[in-house]
């Protein structure tokens, strides 16, 4: 691969205290640096996105893809601004993903930006407090919708993890879940494409450092990534995804 990935790694109003973003985004950036990307860990801050933060390294393009470990924490506007300070911040992300930057988002991503309406669209789904929930963190498995065959999970076996199994999410109509998790009998979404506009992906795994430690988490990544970067949009298989799981 070739090119260069932001990971927006979330402090302040976007840092929770139940992920460690800093050591997320560091395995993430890892694993795009081994991919042969040029790759720079911003956190969340108001000019993340402007600059040369925000931009190729030495160029005036544009990131190749955007990846965001951010979650729902501190909401300060005494230190880190109100919600129309950053609204510019929201409407830039929002521009570049329709312009057709790739967007990962992983695992947490689901329960931040809370306040830009069309970040949910945008990812195609959303926590929903009170309603969504995980059981407790320990050895998880995963598995590809059956039948599909989209690139990300075509031919991939089921993927197994020291991780968090995210349930009831709330998935978007049109997005097309590639991966669920079974909780009480249900077959609940993790991972799926977005709708769009542009080119995005939600990843629910990757509580922590331990997912990173499994190979077959790894290959997802791997797989996820490679598919962003291709330009593909349109993929073989059935374009219906199976209806997310209800409360």
């Amino acid at each position: 691969m070739s090119g260069s990935a932001l990971v927006l790694a979330g402090r302040g109003r976007y840092q929770d205290r139940w992920h460690d973003d800093a050591a997320s985004a560091h395995l993430i950036a890892g694993a795009l640096g081994a991919a042969g990307l040029r790759v720079r860990v911003r956190g969340t801050a108001l000019h993340a996105l402007s600059g040369p933060g925000g931009r190729e390294d030495g160029q005036d393009g544009e990131p190749s893809l955007i990846v965001v470990v951010a979650g729902t924490g501190r909401v300060d506007p005494d230190w880190d601004g109100d919600d129309a300070a950053w609204a510019p911040f929201h409407a830039r992300l929002a521009a570049l993903v329709a312009g057709g930057v790739p967007l990962l988002a992983v695992h947490q991503a689901a329960n931040t930006f809370t306040d830009a309406p069309g970040w949910a669209r945008s990812t195609g789904g959303r926590w929903v407090p009170g309603v969504s929930m995980h059981p407790p963190i320990g050895p998880a498995r995963f598995e590809a919708v059956p039948g599909e065959e989209h690139p990300v999970v075509a031919g991939l076996g089921p993927v197994e993890a020291f991780d968090e199994r995210y349930c009831h999410l709330q998935v978007e109509p049109g997005s097309r879940v590639l991966l669920t998790t079974e909780h009480e009998g249900v077959a609940h979404p993790v991972v799926w494409q977005a709708p769009g506009p542009g080119r995005v992906l939600y990843d629910g795994l990757g509580h922590d450092a331990r997912s990173y430690e499994s190979a077959s988490r790894r290959e997802l990544l791997r797989r996820e990534v490679a598919w962003l970067l291709s330009g593909d949009r349109d993929v073989p298989g059935s374009p219906t995804s199976p209806p997310p799981a209800g409360p």
